[in-house]
């Protein structure tokens, strides 16, 4: 069995643009009342882990999520977590852009889609997999494998990282779900990572700390699988 460190991906609570239906990229918009609800309440779930660091996204809604989740931590700005680029896209109503001739390859072929003034789909998911990758390997070294960090990041930037966990195409990446204020877990083994909690809206989180480890005996048969790693015992059949 392999402890490794378990990644939590908090998206940020709503916004004033997802209230509103429109495409808030990069733009300082803000969290409504219901997202700063969906912020508190997910705090309460957090606040009994004992995270080894936090990092965010730099932009205001997920600074804003972090202050009213867990107030007492300090998140480090990590700008492989932004928002997609989405250039000239940006501000407009999602009505509107559902019209225009890249809408399609954004839903059904996001690998190939360059936004306008922008950035590619692909390059948004190949640095928001490093970045997490990179953090997760440094917090591992500097905390041990016990370790249970936080990144908190926006809905695409999510669900790119989650296709990665998976190991399936960025054009499937549109079948996954990260809705505000969720939590989603992954844990990055040397084989292969686990996705342990998928867009999880409600439940208790406590037992994805992983419990201290034991010393065992020496054993002679090797071990080979970190199958255990993803959720008990029964992975490892």
């Amino acid at each position: 069995m392999v402890t490794v460190a378990t990644l939590l991906l908090l998206r940020h609570g709503r916004t004033t643009a997802n209230a509103d239906g429109g495409l808030a990229g990069r733009q300082p918009v803000e969290l409504d009342e219901t997202g700063r609800a969906q912020a508190t309440a997910v705090g309460q779930r957090l606040r009994d882990l004992p995270l080894a660091a936090v990092v965010t996204s730099p932009l205001i809604r997920c600074r804003q999520t972090l202050d009213l989740a867990l107030p007492a931590a300090e998140p480090v700005v990590e700008e492989g977590l932004i928002e997609c680029g989405y250039g000239s896209w940006e501000g407009q109503p999602l009505k509107k852009l559902a019209k225009e001739p890249l809408w399609p390859v954004v839903q059904q072929h996001p690998s190939a889609a360059v936004f306008p003034e922008g950035e590619s789909m692909a390059a948004m998911s190949a640095r928001a997999v490093a970045a997490v990758r990179s953090w997760d390997a440094r917090i591992s070294a500097e905390h041990g494998p016990e370790a249970v960090w936080l990144a908190c990041s926006h809905g695409d930037v999510i669900k790119a990282i989650v296709a990665d966990a998976l190991g399936v195409h960025l054009d499937l990446f549109q079948r996954i779900v990260a809705d505000p204020a969720s939590v989603t877990a992954i844990r990055y083994t040397p084989l292969r990572p686990f996705l342990v909690r998928l867009n999880d809206t409600g439940g208790d989180l406590t037992g994805l700390v992983p419990p201290p480890r034991k010393r065992r005996r020496r054993v002679t048969r090797a071990v080979d699988s970190d199958a255990a790693v993803g959720g008990g015992a029964g992975a490892a059949r």
